[in-house]
């Protein structure tokens, strides 16, 4: 199963220069690394990144993100994945640039 972490691009920069991260500020604030599912990461990106220019979506493999990979309840009771530990560029899948358009941000055609 494939989760999306939504960076700002000085976050996804610092990421690729570093090769690992601990996370955004909110990420570091509480204390592990925030990811959505499919399902979930319209209404993240809605939610907390509305009317913002710069950002990257990337995608991981939930699977083999090992046993510090949690998922807890969050936003109406629903799991979230949330992940306790380093993040390594290497674990990316992939990563597209996530445009601002006229009725909020342009997700992949292709992310059912």
């Amino acid at each position: 199963m494939q989760i999306y972490k939504i960076l700002r691009d000085p976050e996804w920069r610092a990421f690729q220069k570093a090769g690992k991260t601990l996370g955004a500020p909110v990420d570091l604030a509480d204390g592990y690394i925030h990811f959505s599912t499919n399902a979930q990461v319209r209404e993240t990106a809605a939610k907390h990144f509305a009317g913002e220019e710069g950002l990257m979506l990337v995608a991981f493999d939930a699977d083999a993100m090992g046993d510090k990979l949690v998922w807890e309840p969050s936003r109406g009771g629903a799991l979230f994945p949330h992940l306790y530990r380093e993040l390594m560029l290497t674990e990316a899948q992939w990563h597209r640039t996530l445009p601002l358009g006229p009725d909020g941000h342009q997700f992949p055609e292709d992310l059912a």
